[in-house]
């Protein structure tokens, strides 16, 4: 017999989940992977478009060349999710499954910070990344403001690695004198489960002339000017966001969200309908909204399939612990391994320093991935 699986969304959790469930069950499974997107972008690769070390077509992995086997990918936009039915429409046609697993991420809501699409730039989708590829050529002096807009956010050390790499960009045209460079992150320390990764962050700064400014949110844009969640009010000549996340609409819309978001349950990633699970940034299961902590879930999820499908006892559940990479421009990459389930509210974060050996294994995470789940 036969299961059918339909995942949507093709990020982290829905590319690991897929590839999982084939190589582990074979025929005995029928994945359906739906994303409106017609490629795949490394978060981390959209610095590397911004500050023009790498191209856009460079980075995009596209999805028609998926070849798993057992795995059908359908680039179509979903326009409504039936939890109950297991039944998904989208703008082409209408998928039922034995099992729905929604990995839809989480959307940029601009609209959310007044003045920022009109008045400043983002680097979180890889148009924003590139537009500024553009437009950071021609600052050569004045305040540039890397912000965050709300929270969570995607990938809590970025802003610190925009700030850090954006340092080096302007030292390497000749031009870093003549700017200041701040960062507004709502967050006291840049990385609030490791200290120790904190502290080499606000080294680095320090080193650098970075300013940090703490535990604040960039409300809007007026003029020229952040205007901070508490009516503080910062100059800028450059401003690079970092927009307001939300879930996408389609999953809002059904009453599937609490508090904005997807609840699971955290050790399983069960929705509150049956066989109907929700994995990474979409969740408010407890955990960074990262590329590595969808895909350790998604790994949960698909574990758990395979284990009910052959009979077999249920297999651990999910731990909360995930590896971040962090860009020290010149100094190399740095990586934190944090922890978010073995002491409930207080998570714990490892700071492993910046190496080549580090820098390597970045590489290596991006390229074993890409591997798995595009081919070689």
């Amino acid at each position: 017999m036969t299961t059918s699986v339909l995942v949507l969304g093709a990020g982290f959790g829905g590319l690991e989940l897929s590839a999982r469930l084939s190589e582990e069950l074979g025929d005995r499974v029928a994945v359906t992977l739906i994303d409106r997107a017609d490629a795949f972008v490394f978060g981390f690769s959209k610095l590397d478009v911004m500050f023009g070390t790498r191209p856009v077509d460079a980075v995009r992995l596209r999805y028609e060349g998926i070849t798993t086997p057992h795995v059908r990918f359908r680039q179509e936009a979903i326009t409504s999710i039936d939890p109950a039915a297991r039944r998904v429409t989208t703008d082409l046609d209408t998928y039922e499954a034995d099992v729905l697993v929604v990995a839809l991420g989480a959307d940029y809501d601009m609209a959310a910070t007044p003045g920022l699409a009109e008045a400043g730039n983002e680097f979180y989708t890889v148009a924003g990344a590139e537009a500024l590829r553009g437009v950071l050529p021609t600052f050569t002096s004045g305040t540039a403001i890397v912000g965050v807009c709300g929270a969570p956010f995607k990938c809590p050390p970025a802003p610190s690695e925009a700030a850090i790499l954006l340092d080096e960009y302007l030292r390497g045209r000749g031009v870093r004198d003549d700017v200041r460079i701040q960062v507004v992150i709502p967050f006291g320390t840049p990385v609030p489960p490791s200290p120790e990764t904190s502290a080499a962050i606000l080294q680095r700064f320090a080193e650098r002339g970075i300013e940090y400014v703490a535990d604040h949110k960039v409300a809007s844009l007026e003029g020229g000017t952040a205007v901070l969640d508490d009516g503080s009010r910062l100059p800028y000549d450059l401003f690079l966001g970092i927009p307001v996340h939300r879930a996408p609409e389609v999953v809002a819309a059904i009453g599937m969200t609490e508090g904005g978001w997807i609840p699971v349950e955290p050790t399983t990633l069960a929705t509150r309908s049956p066989n109907v699970y929700a994995v990474g940034d979409v969740t408010s299961v407890g955990t960074p909204k990262a590329g590595v902590f969808a895909e350790g879930a998604a790994r949960v999820v698909a574990d758990q399939l395979i284990a009910r499908i052959r009979g077999e006892a249920e297999p651990p559940g999910y731990d909360g612990t995930g590896s971040c990479y962090i860009e020290f421009g010149d100094l190399g990459v740095a990586r934190v391994d944090v922890d978010f389930f073995s002491t409930p509210g207080h998570p714990t974060g490892t700071f492993i320093e910046p190496s080549p050996a580090t820098t390597a294994e970045k590489a290596a995470f991006g390229e074993t991935r890409r591997a798995r789940w595009f081919g070689p």
